[in-house]
């Protein structure tokens, strides 16, 4: 909007406001304006948290010093995506269909995050969405993404490919060409990867859900994802950078790096308010939409591969649960980790919770720059 107001019918007459032109400039302004917003309104949106009585509901079977927690106000993700998207509708270039994308993609999780944790306080329990219920609901949204995407491919705006690390010149589509008399461009072609967008998307959501356990722990790893994609956004847009790193250059997407800066800027003013100990909780309404937010940018920009690296720490949390589960059932109640996700087995190993959440902060940092190195070994 106020890109569309200083630059575009302002610059004309207003010389000075070619500066708005600028992708780096936005961007700081953008994250600033994230980062204001947080802290302006934390203190209001906590309060009114605690007038409507919404507060944590704690697993019972989770570690008994978590208890204490019980009453925190949560749902303290209401302030992450408004300070998120806020920014980002001001300073961004919206006649960009990829701004739009990211938009609902944050929007559409937080609604499915919003709803689990409404029925938990309307139950007064740590159950709200049935674990079925929550996927089938996070696939119609990534479906869409799909959907979205597969329209932009066949205008000539997005490209299908697969990006592979350390392998510049292998970039297998994920589309089928011909698969008897299915041609190229009918949407059954395109089912292979709707159903890629749709795994990595949904994965990458839970996974920050499922990191969301200790005061900050969730909040500290995505301002580190969000700067490495940051990065990854800028470069991939910048037609010198990308043709230096070889790397599939995308104009329209240069846009997105307004998103992730207000994603930075936005973590860190909640961050403000939900470090240990924790003044509120962000709540399923903020973990699903942040995952589900990375999730599109990787994919938006053909990065998915590299998620493992720019969220490893929410990677390792989710595969904890999948192994715990998985020995759980097939090794006769068997477990791997003393609980998890893995955050809860170092809790329960006598590490605190500040330092817990201080090294995983410092292995998410080590991932994502491991993840930034990628760039140039490819």
């Amino acid at each position: 909007m106020l890109y569309w107001l200083l630059y575009q019918k302002l610059f004309p007459y207003f010389r000075l406001f070619r500066i708005f032109h600028y992708l780096t400039f936005r961007t700081v302004f953008a994250s600033l304006t994230a980062l204001l917003i947080g802290l302006l309104i934390g203190p209001f949106v906590i309060e009114r948290l605690r007038e409507f009585q919404i507060g944590q509901y704690v697993r019972e079977d989770g570690p008994q010093s978590h208890l204490k927690k019980g009453g925190t106000p949560t749902m303290g993700g209401i302030l992450i995506c408004i300070s998120i998207l806020i920014p980002t509708l001001l300073w961004s270039d919206l006649s960009n269909p990829f701004v739009w994308l990211v938009v609902f993609s944050t929007t559409a999780f937080g609604a499915i995050g919003f709803t689990d944790d409404y029925i938990k306080t309307v139950r007064r329990q740590s159950k709200g969405l049935s674990a079925r219920g929550k996927l089938v609901l996070q696939f119609l949204a990534s479906a869409c993404i799909a959907a979205a995407l597969v329209v932009m491919d066949m205008r000539g705006g997005y490209s299908t490919r697969l990006v592979v690390p350390f392998a510049k010149r292998f970039r297998p589509d994920l589309v089928w060409g011909w698969m008897g008399h299915i041609p190229h461009m009918h949407w059954l072609a395109f089912l292979p990867f709707a159903l890629f967008v749709m795994l990595v998307v949904t994965f990458s959501s839970n996974a920050v859900n499922l990191t969301d356990g200790l005061d900050g722990l969730a909040i500290g790893c995505t301002i580190i994802a969000a700067g490495a994609l940051t990065v990854l956004t800028y470069v991939s847009g910048h037609v010198v950078f990308s043709d230096y790193l070889e790397l599939q250059r995308m104009p329209m997407v240069s846009e997105l790096t307004i998103f992730c800066g207000s994603m930075v800027g936005a973590s860190i003013g909640f961050l403000w308010y939900n470090a240990h100990p924790a003044e509120v909780f962000m709540g399923d309404v903020g973990s699903l939409a942040l995952g589900g937010a990375i999730g599109t940018v990787a994919v938006i920009i053909k990065q998915e591969l590299l998620l493992p690296f720019i969220g490893g720490v929410f990677i390792l949390e989710a595969v904890s649960v999948m192994l715990q589960v998985g020995s759980y059932k097939l090794r006769n109640k068997k477990r791997i980790f003393r609980m998890a996700p893995l955050h809860h087995h170092f809790e329960l190993g006598g590490w605190s919770e500040s330092k817990v959440i201080a090294r995983f902060w410092i292995l998410a940092l080590v991932f994502a720059l491991l993840a930034l190195t990628t760039l140039k070994l490819r």
